[in-house]
Order: structure tokens, then C-alpha cells, then sequence
């Protein structure tokens, strides 16, 4: 009897250990990797003009911090221990400014003063898309426009970038992460030209 009551015991104990453990939540981020290029200040010179990236607009069925995935077809999910670090937007809009200041090596001056006379371009960025596929794909279908600050001259892009995502989530951030890297070097590419006093077409 003392056996058998203690073997209740134990598995009595071991299901109590089971039922109390909490799944751990895991974060990711977009930024990581970002914005390895030349530094904006190498040779201790000021940049010859800046970019201003402003709060980047997404979907509303990903505007939360949980990861959502597609499914199947007209079915996402959305995973309560899978997390970006901060809100989407916040994250696409960080991965976006490090994207471009790396490609261009100068500074993101977004709520901060500039120089008198220095070229600030404006970044505006409407995420159409932000499609996660777990093992298959991560696209990011964006329509962006630059404008010089202070004048009219603007251009309206819209780059649709689809990286294909190996299994599992850490593969489909990073699957992520180039689609932002490469929509970035779009955007800079115009950047770059419209500083030079070219006329870039998307």
C-alpha cells in the first residue's frame, strides 16, 4: 500500500509540474543585421543631405505584436508565444531607416534639427502587405514615396519583395529581413539619384 500511495504521489506531482509550466514566449526583430554599411560620420564630415523615415503604415491584421501566419488558403494564425519585440510598424519602420542609412551612409533625422540649407528626403512607407509563410515565403508588398523637404518634387514607388522562408520562424524572419533589405535598396537607389539632380524612375 505505502508503494502504491507513493507512486500516486509521484505522478500526482509529476502532472502538477506539468500543468504549471508556462510556454515561453520568444522575440524577434527585424533590425538585427540592418545597417552594417559605411558609417554616416567616417571621416568625421557632415552627411551632404539626411532622410527622414516617419511612422510606417501596415495592414491591420498584423498590427499586433504576435506573429501571424498564413495557413492554407484564407486562414492565418495567430501565435500568442511567437513576438516581434515591438509592433510591427515599429519594427518595418526601425529595419527600413537602418536599410537605408546603411546603403547610403547618412543619418535618419526623423523629430530631430538639421542644418540650414541641408537636404532632408522624406520617406513615407504604406505596407500593403506583410504575408508570413511559415516554410514557404516572406513578402512585404509596400507603395513608398521621397520628397525633398520644402518643395513638391516627390516620387511614388511600390516594390513587392518575396524571399522564400526555410521551416521554421527564425527562417521566416530572416526571410523578412532581406525583403526589407532589398526594398530598401530601392528606395536608397532613388534617394541617391534624386541627390544628384537625376530624374530616377521606379
Amino acid at each position: 500500500m505505502m508503494r502504491v500511495g507513493a507512486g500516486v504521489l509521484a505522478m500526482a506531482a509529476a502532472m502538477l509540474t506539468a500543468c504549471g509550466s508556462v510556454p515561453q514566449e520568444k522575440f524577434y526583430s527585424l533590425s538585427n543585421g540592418l545597417g552594417v554599411g559605411k558609417p554616416a560620420s567616417a571621416e568625421n564630415t557632415a552627411p551632404a543631405y539626411y532622410i527622414e523615415v516617419p511612422a510606417v503604415v501596415v495592414p491591420k491584421q498584423v498590427a499586433r505584436n504576435q506573429l501571424v501566419v498564413s495557413t492554407g488558403a484564407g486562414r492565418i494564425d495567430v501565435l500568442e508565444q511567437e513576438r516581434w519585440s515591438a509592433p510591427p510598424a515599429a519594427e518595418i519602420g526601425q529595419a527600413l531607416s537602418l536599410a537605408i542609412t546603411g546603403e547610403l551612409g547618412t543619418i535618419d533625422v526623423s523629430r530631430n534639427p538639421v542644418p540650414d540649407k541641408t537636404p532632408v528626403y522624406r520617406i513615407s512607407t504604406n505596407v500593403q502587405r506583410f504575408e508570413s509563410a511559415p516554410g514557404q515565403y516572406a513578402l512585404i508588398d509596400a507603395v513608398w514615396s521621397v520628397r525633398l523637404a520644402g518643395t513638391t518634387q516627390v516620387l511614388t514607388c511600390r516594390s513587392v519583395a518575396q524571399e522564400s522562408a526555410g521551416p521554421g520562424y527564425d527562417e521566416l524572419v530572416a526571410g523578412h529581413r532581406r525583403a526589407i533589405a532589398r526594398i530598401g535598396a530601392d528606395i536608397s537607389k532613388v534617394v541617391r539619384a534624386l541627390a544628384a539632380g537625376e530624374k530616377p524612375a521606379c
